[in-house]
Parts: structure tokens; sequence; C-alpha cells
């Protein structure tokens, strides 16, 4: 759709491919593309699930310094909150979608694989915060996603040390959720998304807007916002399908409405 953002679609599985030599830097205009595309593929009703792909090389290495490096604090301000904005666009995708990673996630490619439902990465990935050797900290959602994601402690210590972590380390601590062969990283995430793709895409949408909103409250309010897209899911004809077909002993086909 632009310079350095593009969608593929392969079936209902559509890509967001970052294409920004050499490292996919995130820079301002990258983010702008990055959120209209993930505008687009929510909107789209072919769509059923979503990969984010930096291609083969690299995911993303992080935000771009040389055009970080000259901001004010007021600057600086003005563009956290747009970069927050973009991201947070593509974490309110309300489809699966899962982070394809190839090298280097690093900084602003970590935050934005952590807006990703799921992490596939290749073997030879390095996932990291690096920011603290800048003299600064994470500024697109490392303080925030991060922790929720794999603990406060486990968080902290990639935070406060800046350091990589290979793709073993990050599945074993859960920050990623698959490792594969490099070459295999595309073609496996997509495979990952392609098996909700076909699922009711309300149902689909409700769950994941319980889940993400339900982190952010306690319980209590938790529970509330559980019963209200549960009781909501009655409204819609994909519920009386999948009823139907469960008590018929058929596979449902379901209609997204």
């Amino acid at each position: 759709m632009g310079e350095f953002v593009r969608i593929e679609k392969d079936g209902a599985v559509a890509t967001i491919r970052l294409d920004r030599p050499k490292m996919n830097a995130i820079s301002s205009a990258l983010h702008r593309e990055l959120a209209e595309c993930a505008r687009e593929v929510d909107r789209d009703p072919e769509v059923g699930a979503v990969v984010l792909y930096g291609g083969e090389r690299v995911f993303a290495a992080g935000a771009d310094i040389k055009e970080m490096a000259g901001m004010s604090y007021g600057d600086m301000s003005a563009y956290c909150a747009a970069l927050q904005g973009s991201f947070d666009v593509v974490a309110a995708v309300g489809k699966p979608v899962v982070a394809a990673i190839t090298g280097y996630a690093l900084g602003g490619g970590c935050e934005l694989a952590l807006c990703a439902d799921f992490r596939v990465a290749g073997e030879s990935a390095k996932l990291g915060q690096p920011e603290i050797q800048l003299g600064i900290i994470p500024g697109a959602g490392g303080t925030q996603r991060l922790p929720r994601l794999i603990g406060p402690a486990r968080a902290k210590d990639l935070i406060f040390s800046g350091r990589h972590v290979d793709a073993g380390e990050a599945l074993a601590i859960g920050l990623v959720d698959k490792v594969v062969p490099d070459a295999e990283v595309h073609a496996a995430a997509v495979a990952l998304a392609a098996t909700y793709a076909g699922g009711p895409a309300l149902a689909l949408r409700a769950a994941k807007q319980a889940v993400d909103r339900g982190l952010e409250v306690d319980l209590a309010t938790g529970l509330e916002i559980e019963r209200l897209h549960f009781s909501g899911m009655f409204a819609t004809e994909d519920a009386g399908i999948g009823m139907r077909a469960f008590i018929d002993k058929t596979k449902p086909e379901f209609t997204g409405r």
C-alpha cells in the first residue's frame, strides 16, 4: 500500500510486509504505513488472520535512530505518541495476528512483535530491548507489553541490560511461541495463522478483546467484560450455526455474521 509496507494475501491470511532496506528501521513514514495496512486488513472481510513479516533477512532492527537523534523533548513527546498510536492499531486488529521473526527484532522491532498474538521465530533470530545502551528506555510498548507477556522480572532483565536473547532463550521465557528453521519462518507463521482464519470472525474478535482488555483490569471487571462479550455472541448468526452443527455432529461453516 505504501513505500515501505504492503499487504500480500494467501487465501484468508494476509501478510503485512515491512520492506525498508536494509534493516526495516521504523521511521515515521513506516509506522504510519504500518497502521494503515493494519486498518485495511482489520476491515477486510476476506481476511481471517494476519502475519507480520519483515522478510527473509530481518524482522525490524529498531527505530530510525538517525531520525530521532536531533529531536527535542517536545518533538519526541509527539513522535512517541504517534508511534505508540500506530502500534496500538496493530495490537487492536480484531483477528489473530502472528509475527514471523527472522534475524533481528530489536527495540521497536521487538515492540512491534509484542503487538501480535503469537510469535514464530527463526533459529538464528535475536530479540531484545537495547534502548538502555543509548541512554534511553523503550518507548513503543516495551515497558508495558513485555512484562505482561514474560513477567516483570524477566522483562526488567532485558530492559535494564539491553542484551539480545537468542531464539532458544526467547522460547524458554515465553517471548516467542515457536522456533523453526530460518527458511521456514514465514510459511510456519502463515500455517499457524491459517488454523484460526476459518473460525467465527465475530467470536474471535470478541475473544481477543476480552483477553486483552481483561489483562488491563481487576478480575471482577475482567469477568464482566467476558460476560458482556459472551452474551453478545448469542446475537450472532455464527453462534446458531456452531450450536446446530454441534447438535447435528457436523462441521460448522461460519459466515462471519
